[in-house]
């Protein structure tokens, strides 16, 4: 594998690959765990992450990377084999999210700041000692009628640009996740207004990105996309594709690696229509894929549901979701390959 960075981000998102986000924190996957009646514990996470990351037909034919916790990232699978080998055997690529989480913004009501800068050079270090080679910064964006505020989305653009110029420099490829809620309170936001917002927020990102000096060929963009709020779900699949592509061409530079995106508390299939209706029939200058959490895994976590007898099962949803998602990222998703893959 090469070690220029960008050349760790094309290959990101090669044709008809995306990435895995496996990064909940533990509370985050103490809480899904509890969905199937499962206690969270250090076994039973790696257990879980392992079967995915086993899941051969998958990894090797639709995984490009996959952003790990960074518990995942020191952890060996059952056999001894540390987990970020099982990732690079099945030709994909380690990374790690590296913020510790959004926190209230001090004098600015409703909105956070990411955190996690300090001593991240040196922990970037020992991330790409054990393999790493990109990594991940979510910024969360509130959004209403009144928010988000400019001060907000500078400290946020801010931030991720810092972060971005730290793991340039550590040779490990950033993913800048500018998140613009979908489902934040209160979650009533028009079409119109997620638009606007979203484009306001990615020219802040990139000239922060600017001032920053990052290499944007050694970078992936990680957008939500352009949707109206959680409680006014009224945009069609062609309607979220056009507002988005139109955002992405006024804003984001052709020099970016790709542009892979989360799924935003979109259903499972509502995400990868999104996807395959934007690169349906469009000619653009960057790579569009997915960097999907729930959306990949939630079909396999219920398959799964804690049980050794059920690895395979789980396998099997996490592979069908893995090509859709595949499909999607070459424009060729149908609904009828849904129903009938």
């Amino acid at each position: 594998m090469s070690e220029r960075i960008e050349d760790i981000a094309k290959a990101m998102v090669a044709e008809g690959k995306g990435l895995l986000a496996a990064d909940e924190s533990t509370a985050t996957i103490k809480k899904r765990f509890e969905a199937i009646d499962l206690e969270s514990t250090e076994t039973s996470r790696r257990d879980y992450r392992e079967m995915l990351l086993r899941s051969e037909a998958a990894m090797k034919n639709c995984i490009s990377g996959v952003i790990l916790y960074e518990e995942t990232l020191f952890q060996n699978a059952a056999d001894g084999t540390p987990l970020a080998e099982v990732i690079r055997a099945a030709g994909a690529i380690p990374g790690i999210k590296v913020d510790t989480g959004a926190k209230p913004l001090a004098l600015a009501s409703g909105e956070t700041v990411t955190e996690g800068l300090d001593g991240l050079a040196e922990r970037l270090a020992r991330y790409y000692a054990a393999g790493a080679r990109f990594a991940k910064w979510r910024g969360v964006i509130a959004i209403s009628d009144r928010l988000p505020t400019a001060n907000a989305v500078k400290a946020n653009a801010h931030a991720l640009a810092r972060y971005a110029a730290l793991c340039q420099q550590a040779g490990i490829v950033p993913i800048v996740e500018p998140e613009v809620l979908m489902d934040g309170e209160p979650g009533t936001h028009d079409i119109d207004r997620s638009e606007a917002v979203t484009e306001q927020t990615l020219r802040v990102v990139f000239n922060e990105l600017a001032d920053a000096g990052i290499k944007l060929e050694g970078m992936i963009l990680k957008p939500s996309m352009v949707i109206d709020g959680k409680k006014q779900r009224k945009a069609s699949v062609a309607e979220v594709a056009e507002r988005t592509v139109r955002v992405l061409k006024n804003t984001v530079p052709a020099s970016v690696a790709g542009i892979a995106f989360l799924s935003g508390g979109q259903s499972a299939e509502e995400a990868t229509a999104h996807l395959s209706a934007m690169n349906a029939g469009n000619s653009l200058p960057w790579a569009l894929t997915f960097s999907y959490g729930r959306a990949l895994q939630d079909d396999a976590l219920k398959a799964w549901k804690g049980e050794s007898g059920n690895v395979e099962a789980g396998q099997r949803a996490f592979a069908h979701r893995a090509r859709m998602n595949s499909l999607a990222a070459r424009g060729l998703w149908t609904a009828e390959q849904e129903r009938t893959a």
